[in-house]
């Protein structure tokens, strides 16, 4: 369950205890720092929730800020970010840290930014991994945020070879995947095996809505992930 988007009517610390209701084993949000780590490990704990992920400081986000990890220039911010996103990692028991892309700026190409990135997340997951975290990277729709620098399931997976580092895994938002490319199914089918893809996230298509609501057959996308899943004896 997904608390940054699901019980908007309540406070962000009283939506766990709703999610535990509702039979949700484990949560996510997009960012736990305005909260103290001590108070979201107590709502963890006395509703028998499992953190899953959340994300790193993705810098000013209510000014438009979507990710450092492709800016030049920002390296010690990025740094500092995923230092203090590790400590609430650590006590939170988190195993999953999403580190978001960020937006290419003017007059800039993927190109120019690969190796920035790359170096990036190079250096958040050797520091992951000291603590037994994955950093999961996420391609996102060009329609909810145009300008990201990752936006394709290919390109997310080239990338990851790249950086070389066992615990850097694909965040596979079937949401998104869904709006830029389709064909989800077949891509499940081809990147699931790889033991790249860290953590799906599913939501209707095309208002990121209910996913029991729009295109998306989720009953059926769930059999293929399960199907692949026995192949591969998982």
């Amino acid at each position: 369950a997904n608390l940054s988007m699901l019980y908007p009517e309540l406070d962000f610390l009283d939506r766990f205890e709703a999610a535990a209701k509702d039979g949700f084993k484990g949560v996510e949000f997009l960012f736990p720092y305005a909260y103290e780590k001590k108070d979201i490990a107590a709502r963890l704990a006395g509703c028998d929730l499992q953190q899953v992920l959340f994300n790193a400081q993705p810098g000013d986000w209510d000014g438009g800020a979507r990710g450092m990890a492709c800016l030049p220039g920002r390296e010690t911010e990025f740094q500092t970010g995923i230092a203090l996103a590790l400590e609430y990692a650590d006590a939170l028991a988190c195993p999953r840290l999403h580190v978001m892309a960020g937006l290419m700026p003017e007059g800039t190409t993927r190109e120019s930014l690969t190796s920035t990135y790359i170096n990036n997340i190079r250096y958040a997951a050797k520091a992951a991994a000291k603590q037994g975290v994955d950093v999961l990277i996420e391609p996102i729709n060009t329609r909810d945020i145009p300008g990201f620098f990752l936006n394709r399931q290919d390109h997310a997976h080239q990338l990851i070879e790249a950086i070389g580092e066992p615990n850097v895994k694909v965040q596979f938002d079937l949401y998104h995947c869904q709006i830029v490319e389709g064909d989800v199914a077949m891509k499940i089918r081809k990147y699931l095996p790889t033991g790249r893809v860290g953590h799906f996230q599913i939501a209707g298509v095309p208002m990121r809505h209910e996913p029991d609501l729009g295109e998306m057959n989720y009953d059926y996308i769930f059999g293929v992930i399960d199907e692949v899943s026995k192949e591969c004896g998982w």
